[in-house]
């Protein structure tokens, strides 16, 4: 009996209990748009780093025999898509998992979590960001912010970089293997630009109007959805206007609620709104 008459999307990522980031995003947002979310937790979390306290435990030394299983059951993916990696050995493994899981016609999307405004996060260091451009190579999707845009391609960290060396940094990242680079969350005065480029193709700006601060998660919903719509077959340039879209409904409604900053995105009321866009 085939497990594979339903379309699949393998999301690697750390599980968070609380705080609406990584997995627990990515399972009912991918969901919702009718395929099925297949996690890979890479650690587990009690809430995610943004609170005063957490427990985290490391889920290394499970992920191979845990995808040994799905090598027994000759799953295929319509999908896959990977979030934040905290170590050379999971990037070898994720890198494992490609080579045996990805097909032809797989979808693969790597967002390249490793730092904001320019610097590193805590505990990612340089020789583990120069792995992630190894794992880049495989993607067909890009999603990196502006700042791991410019460590993946060794480019000085600039935040309000015009279109033209925008353009340039998508074209080297292009050259390492991936058709389709979109550079989110471009600050740009009460706005915020996505910078989509896609190899062959003139680049595409789509702007969204910024609605309250930056959220835990937020990045894990875009990506959610990006891959879903790769799944689905809808354009990029769509797929981001969806996304943008659908994250400025759901800040608002955050703001309505008075939400800590911490808590993310509170997406769940909307969650029907996304099948119904397909």
């Amino acid at each position: 009996m085939s497990h594979n008459h339903q379309k699949k999307i393998a999301v690697i990522n750390d599980f968070c209990g609380f705080g609406r980031c990584s997995l627990t995003v990515s399972l009912p947002v991918i969901s919702a748009m009718g395929v099925q979310c297949c996690p890979v937790p890479t650690a587990i979390f009690s809430n995610h780093t943004g609170y005063d306290s957490f427990y985290r435990t490391d889920f290394t030394c499970h992920m191979e025999n845990y995808l040994q299983q799905w090598e027994r059951l000759d799953l295929q993916f319509q999908g896959i898509l990977t979030g934040f990696l905290g170590s050379q050995a999971q990037i070898d493994i994720v890198l494992r998992f490609l080579e045996r899981f990805r097909g032809e016609k797989t979808v693969t999307v790597v967002d390249p979590v490793m730092g904001d405004d320019g610097i590193l996060y805590p505990g990612y260091d340089p020789a583990l960001a120069r792995r992630m451009r190894e794992l880049a190579s495989y993607a067909d999707i890009l999603t990196p912010n502006l700042t791991e845009a410019c460590i993946l391609t060794d480019t000085p960290y600039l935040p309000d970089m015009d279109e033209e060396e925008l353009l340039r940094i998508c074209r080297t990242l292009n050259s390492m293997g991936p058709k389709t680079i979109v550079i989110s969350g471009l600050e740009r005065g009460e706005d915020l630009d996505n910078f989509i480029c896609e190899a062959g193709k003139p680049p595409v700006v789509v702007t969204a109007h910024k609605v309250g601060v930056c959220r835990a998660g937020t990045g894990d919903v875009f990506s959610a959805i990006l891959a879903a719509h790769a799944v689905n077959g809808v354009e990029t340039v769509t797929a981001v206007r969806h996304a943008a879209g659908f994250i400025g409904k759901v800040l608002r409604r955050c703001l309505e609620l008075e939400l800590p900053q911490t808590d993310g995105l509170c997406f769940e009321e909307f969650l029907p709104e996304l099948r119904t866009a397909l």
